[in-house]
């Protein structure tokens, strides 16, 4: 019986644990202090287990068109489930992560190792450090999906933040986050004008039943000088498992109703979620 056993290991920033899927042979859960992180099948990096991770690639997939190699920094990597999946679907890619926890990125070059040549190089080092020191417009694609336990970092909300991430894309680029937030919206407001000070055009992703306050919820944001495909993004979403909404233009008026950029004296975590909406028992 050589059944996978799951791992445990304390990381520079919390606890992280490696689960086997039971129902996937050879997949694995990552949690850190017990929140579901990321998901991976060694096997197949093209399988997307979270949904939010699935709307993340849908706007990495409408920066350029299909199989073109892309300029990516990943701004957060846990088990670097998107920068596999890019490399995979996208070769050529040249790739950089920036993980932040530095003993969790040994554990994940550990168990799951990279394949050589795949064009990915993993830093360890802070998200924002990262994107203020990047080459102005070297990146085709900046993707931020860094949390703190279950709240996006403070420092990762501001206007000087927003503003370094539109250095770092090349004209026309992307910016594609994963944030979460319940009704009233309020971090999502404040980080649409936000983001709004540094791009032309901004779109949010995500379920019906999150956008209608019934529940908290992870919320893709898009930022880009130019606008993307809504109308593909939109059929992608919709036809997934989880079916999700796309608003743009006049739609993000609402959630912009008040809203005001997050400056860096008046920057928060994101809204701490409701206990065990993203834990794993």
């Amino acid at each position: 019986m050589n059944e996978p056993v799951p791992v445990t290991r304390v990381t520079d920033l919390g606890t992280a644990r490696l689960l086997p899927d039971l129902d996937r042979a050879g997949a694995w859960l990552l949690t850190v202090d017990g929140a579901a992180q990321s998901y991976l099948d060694p096997a197949d990096p093209t399988h997307l287990e979270f949904e939010y991770t699935r709307r993340l690639a849908a706007v990495v997939d409408a920066a350029a068109p299909s199989g073109e190699p892309l300029r990516v920094l990943h701004l957060g990597g846990g088990a670097l489930t998107l920068p596999r999946r890019i490399a995979a679907v996208r070769p050529g890619s040249r790739q950089r992560v920036a993980e932040a926890d530095g003993l969790l990125a040994g554990l994940i070059a550990e168990r799951f190792p990279l394949p050589e040549g795949c064009g990915i190089d993993v830093e360890v080092t802070d998200a924002r450090a990262a994107v203020s020191a990047a080459p102005p417009g070297g990146a085709d694609v900046v993707v931020g999906d860094v949390f703190g336990g279950s709240r996006v970092p403070a420092h990762l909300t501001t206007t000087g933040y927003a503003a370094a991430v539109a250095r770092a894309l090349r004209p026309g680029g992307v910016y594609a986050a994963n944030l979460a937030d319940a009704a009233p919206f309020a971090f999502l407001g404040s980080q649409l004008a936000t983001f709004a000070r540094a791009f032309d055009w901004l779109c949010v992703i995500a379920e019906p039943a999150v956008l209608r306050g019934r529940r908290f919820g992870n919320v893709v944001l898009a930022a880009s000088d130019a606008p993307l495909d809504v109308a593909h993004l939109a059929r992608r979403t919709a036809a997934d498992a989880f079916p999700a909404r796309v608003l743009h233009g006049d739609a993000l008026a609402p959630l912009l109703a008040g809203a005001l950029p997050v400056t860096e004296d008046a920057a928060v975590p994101s809204p701490r979620p409701p206990s065990g909406a993203f834990s794993v028992g």
